[in-house]
């Protein structure tokens, strides 16, 4: 039977097209709605035999639901690229059956979660083939563990346990995926007494480069567990979560706004909630940012704290509440009502991250935010600037659950306290997009480098808040990589996800 499939502005005859995978970068010229792109014979290849096996469940250009897939799941305008098909999976067996299309065909392919990391090339991809997991979006809720699917939002696993009144630990903000947050880290409010994402997953269902399926777990391919503790998409595709869950009917909320003349003690007490070492704590944390309106000149820092249990106001940060707010909200809420309230839209900006860690000190913090708000005003004749500085506290306290669960993760991080300091930009038009790079990266190396001279420094780089231009492996301990180097030619000795499925942030070769 002879089988063409209409995509927009072409037409693919899939009975006279080679069913070899081919070498060959010659191939058809597509228009999608973000431009035109050269679709390559592999790619051809692979969407070809994708959709010969699976039919609706692959999308090509110009059919229904593709600018669904390509523009509007995803958060940074800048993610938006051209696949030649997306294939949507429904199973892990549909999983596996594609990998091994893929492979054969030697195509190359992005994977997409939740669609939330920014920077291009991520989780999505130009001429190749896009892998979107929104359809394995299914859960199961047992007494103290959930099973989700990869399609879920961290909102979504907070609604499926709001009956039970549980709550598992994974993102703060409504829009981000499981798997991304899961397999980088994860910041929670709650890290300091739980540890971080990636220490409260029990099990991963992971489909490798070949097709196999297997479960890593503490006593199933525990080297793969661990891997994925934090080592990202080196490995296969997970295609189920078991995560922990924890008895948390109820949290307090604090919502504070500071301005400028208080700046000084807002970073005074970061550092101290950073600081903060208990053997049993009260479990609270926080997402902290200063927002600085080049145009206005006008500044202010804002604190959204979350502890556990009712405590009105909350306990764990009297240190801001001793700080005069020009506004200050406490509330008595659950954890699901709660990320409702805290939406990122998706395609408002271009985004770029970028970010260093530091030890926690007040003054090094504050010198950094008056040359990070000078240098804004730099560029702020840059269309649609939306700067923000963000801090994210690790705990000594949430670093010790990996040394005493069993397991550990690829961090490798000591139990001490550390601050992250985050460049968050934003702008309207790509015409600035290397501009808005090379201005973020000279700004943080340079600040990065003062932190090294006065022995502040830490070369831990989180890839949740990195900028693409930025390596996290190189700080994470030798040992670790050349481990995680071993268990990758292990479980992928084609290097499927090191060469066909190149985008976000991989181990050297």
């Amino acid at each position: 039977m002879k089988l063409f499939c209409l995509a927009g502005p072409f037409i693919w005859s899939l009975a006279s097209a080679s069913l070899s995978p081919s070498p060959s970068t010659t191939g058809s010229s597509i228009s999608t709605p973000s431009g035109n792109v050269q679709i390559t014979k592999n790619e051809q290849c692979a969407c070809r035999k994708l959709t010969q096996s699976f039919g609706r469940s692959v999308i090509l250009p110009g059919q229904k639901n593709y600018t669904q897939q390509i523009v509007d799941d995803y958060w940074d305008i800048r993610a938006v690229l051209s696949p030649a098909c997306v294939f949507v999976p429904d199973t892990a067996d549909a999983v596996a059956s594609a990998l091994q299309i893929l492979s054969a065909c030697n195509a190359q392919f992005a994977v997409r979660g939740g669609g939330h990391m920014n920077y291009p090339g991520s989780n999505n991809i130009d001429d190749g083939v896009l892998v979107a997991l929104s359809g394995l979006d299914s859960y199961q809720v047992h007494n103290d563990t959930i099973d989700v699917g990869p399609g879920l939002t961290w909102y979504d696993v907070y609604k499926a346990l709001a009956p039970y009144r549980r709550a598992a630990i994974g993102g703060r903000l409504k829009t981000i995926g499981v798997p991304g947050l899961a397999l980088i880290g994860g910041f929670h409010y709650f890290n300091n007494k739980y540890g971080y994402a990636m220490d409260n997953v029990v099990s991963y269902d992971v489909v490798l480069g070949n097709g196999t399926q297997v479960v890593a777990s503490n006593v199933s391919h525990p080297d793969l567990f661990w891997a994925l503790k934090g080592g990202a998409n080196n490995y296969g595709i997970v295609t189920k979560f078991t995560l922990n869950t924890f008895d948390l009917p109820q949290i307090t909320t604090s919502i504070q706004v500071f301005n400028e003349t208080y700046f000084p003690s807002f970073f005074e007490a970061m550092c101290h909630s950073a600081s903060v070492d208990e053997k049993d704590p009260i479990a609270a944390g926080m997402i902290a940012t200063v927002a600085y309106n080049a145009t206005t000149k006008v500044a202010s820092a804002s604190l959204l704290g979350v502890q556990e249990g009712v405590s009105n106001p909350p306990s764990q940060f009297a240190n801001f509440t001793k700080i005069p707010a020009t506004r200050r909200i406490n509330n008595v809420t659950t954890l699901s009502q709660w990320a409702e309230t805290l939406d990122s839209p998706k395609q408002m900006f271009r985004v770029m991250f970028s970010h260093k860690t530091m030890k926690p000190d007040p003054g090094m913090l504050y010198s950094i935010y008056k040359a990070w708000k000078a240098a804004v005003d730099d560029i702020s004749d840059v269309e649609g600037l939306y700067p923000t500085f963000v801090l994210n506290e690790i705990t000594p306290s949430s670093l010790r659950v990996a040394q005493t669960n069993g397991v550990g993760n690829v961090w490798g991080l000591e139990p001490e306290p550390l601050m992250i300091w985050q460049f968050s930009t934003g702008w309207a038009n790509a015409q600035d997009d290397l501009r808005v790079e090379a201005w973020a990266r000279q700004l943080t190396e340079h600040l990065h480098s003062i932190n090294r001279e006065k022995g502040l420094a830490s070369e831990f780089i989180y890839m949740g808040d990195a900028g693409e231009w930025q390596d996290p492996y190189a700080g994470f301990p030798y040992e670790n990589v050349q481990r995680m180097r071993d268990i990758r030619a292990a479980y992928d000795p084609k290097g499927i996800f090191s060469t066909l499925n190149w985008g976000g942030f991989k181990l050297g070769l």
